[in-house]
């Protein structure tokens, strides 16, 4: 099982920025970057591949996320920025170890490990 630890959230206001670490211990094929608002289904925000470094965005965080991997650590980074109210979520760092494609890719469901969650609350 793969352990993943995440850090990073706090509160901003309308158009900063707040960088999201997860630690990581054990090999992933894919790691993710998920959230979740209140009364909402837990989405996808961006994922990368281990192995060729492809990342992938989600519509709403493309041009303002970036995500990023330092493999010295094997720590999973997510650069947030021109935050807006609506990404207020928990953000959930997520591992699996079966290269996905397609819609799999942005489906919690394919994913087996798990953070704790760090919550982003930004405020208008």
């Amino acid at each position: 099982q793969v352990q993943l630890v995440e850090s990073g959230g706090g509160s901003v206001q309308n158009g900063g920025s707040l960088r999201l670490s997860c630690e990581v211990s054990g090999w992933t094929e894919m790691l993710g970057w998920f959230r979740q608002a209140p009364g909402k289904d837990r989405e996808g925000v961006a994922v990368f591949y281990t192995g060729r470094h492809f990342t992938y965005y989600s519509d709403f965080a493309e041009g303002r996320f970036t995500i990023s991997h330092d493999n010295a650590k094997n720590t999973l980074f997510l650069q947030m920025n021109s935050l807006k109210p609506e990404d207020t979520a928990l953000y959930y760092c997520a591992a699996t170890r079966t290269l996905l494609g397609g819609t799999q890719k942005f489906d919690p469901r394919s994913y087996d490990s798990w953070g704790q969650g760090t919550q982003v609350t930004v405020s208008s």
